[in-house]
Parts: structure tokens; sequence; C-alpha cells
């Protein structure tokens, strides 16, 4: 792939991390915040520090131009990183197309980044956790991330080089089961954090936790049609193009001859 197709690439991937974030913005807002609001009040309710100083950026421009800021970014950020990924991947995974290829590429990211880490260290609002270890629940998340990815990379690898002994079916459910045993053994051996309050609502937390997943679903989602979508008017040329293209050729070597 020439570098002139590789930035018309990364520029749509980045385009579809856009379009992809402003959905998740949306979800963010209408799903999360209330329940981010609700567990603010009860940490409120529950402090007995009311003299605390006064806000550096107000709880409305957080929940506003600050949710906006950061998940657009974070969506051409991903995208952009997730279209050099479709550069690298595209035609090395079997004979799957654009769109084929960006929608497995944004599901393994959906599993990999996120729901894998989710199980083992699942996100927490506000009034959860204690500040004193949120320096190691930070690192031991992004850890796991980490583990997941490279795990997951390997697996292909792996799977890709059993695939004439054993089949391309046969290799992938061993490198598939293998990626599961490893990050099983990784859940069980990594330090967990049970912080929750027993005067906190279980209903609350479980309805922030459900917000989070469905912003992911929807960015991951909706980044993998778009790309997908636009990937395939890029890199795959339309019917009457093809035709015109062979009429040209058709004439010109009558021409010739």
């Amino acid at each position: 792939m020439n570098s002139i197709s590789v930035r018309a690439l990364l520029v749509r991937g980045m385009l579809a991390g856009l379009v992809a974030g402003a959905l998740a913005l949306l979800v963010a807002y209408f799903l999360g915040e209330s329940r981010v609001d609700a567990a603010i009040a009860l940490e409120e309710a529950h402090s007995h520090d009311h003299g605390g100083g006064e806000e550096l950026v107000s709880r409305t421009m957080q929940s506003t131009a600050g949710l906006a800021t950061g998940v657009l970014v974070f969506g051409v950020a991903i995208g952009g990183i997730a279209a050099l990924v479709f550069c690298y991947a595209l035609g090395r995974m079997g004979r799957f197309g654009p769109r084929a290829t960006a929608a497995l590429i944004a599901g393994a990211a959906l599993v990999t980044v996120y729901l894998v880490p989710f199980l083992k260290y699942p996100a927490n609002p506000p009034a959860v956790g204690n500040p004193d270890t949120i320096g190691k629940r930070t690192t031991l998340f992004f850890l796991m991330v980490a583990l997941s990815v490279l795990l997951a990379v390997a697996a292909v690898i792996i799977g890709k080089r059993l695939a004439p002994r054993l089949g391309a079916w046969n290799a992938t459910i061993v490198a598939a089961a293998g990626y599961v045993l490893l990050i099983g053994l990784a859940h069980a051996f990594l330090p967990s954090f049970n912080e929750v309050g027993k005067d906190f609502p279980a209903t609350l937390l479980w309805q922030f936790r459900l917000a989070t997943l469905a912003v992911q679903v929807t960015l991951w989602t909706t980044f993998g049609l778009v790309f997908g979508y636009l990937t395939e008017r890029l890199l795959v040329p339309r019917a009457g193009e093809v035709t015109a293209g062979r009429g040209t050729a058709d004439r010109a070597a009558a021409a010739a001859g």
C-alpha cells in the first residue's frame, strides 16, 4: 500500500473516529451524566467536609465542553490508530474486503482494549474508590489493556503459523483458547479492588457501568461501520468505473492494433 493510500486511509479513519465520537458523546451525555450527578450528590450528602474550596472547573463545564472535548479527541485518536492497523491488516487476514476488515478490527479493539480490562477493573462513578489507591488502580488497568492487546497480537501470529498444519478453523480455535487462558490467568493473579461502600446503591453502580459500556460499544460499532464504508469507496472501484476503464483500455488496444 503506497503512501498516498495510507494518508487517505488515515484521514478517513480520523473522520470516522470523529463521527463515532459524536455519537458516543450523545450516549455518554444522556445515559452517563445523570448517573455521575447522582453519585456526586450521594458523595456530598455523606461527606463531613462541607467547607471545601471552590471548584476549579464547574460541574456544568465538565459535563458539556469537558466531556465533548475528551470524547471527540479520543474518537479521532483511536480512529487514526485503527486506520494504521487497517493498512497493515488488509489482505493479511484472509479474503476479507475493506468493510469486513474494518468490522473485524473494530470488534477486536472493543474486546481487547475495553471489554477484557473492564471485566477485571470496571469503571466506577464518583464516591466509589479509595483516593489513595487511584494511582495503583490506573496503572493496573492500563497494564491489563497492554496485556490484552499484546496477547491478542500474539494469538493472531500463532494462529497464522498454525494454519498450514491445523487448518484455518482449528488454528483459530487454538489461538483463541490460548488467549482466553492467559487472560484468565491475568485476571486471577492481578490484584483486585473492592472499594464500593455498603451504602452505595447497587442499582446506580450497575447503571453507571452499563452506561460506560454502552459508550464504548457505540464508539467502536459506529467506527467500524463508517470506516468500512469510507474505505470501500476508496479502495473498491464501482461497477461503472470498472466498465469505463475497460472500455478505454479496449479502445486504446484497438487503436494500437
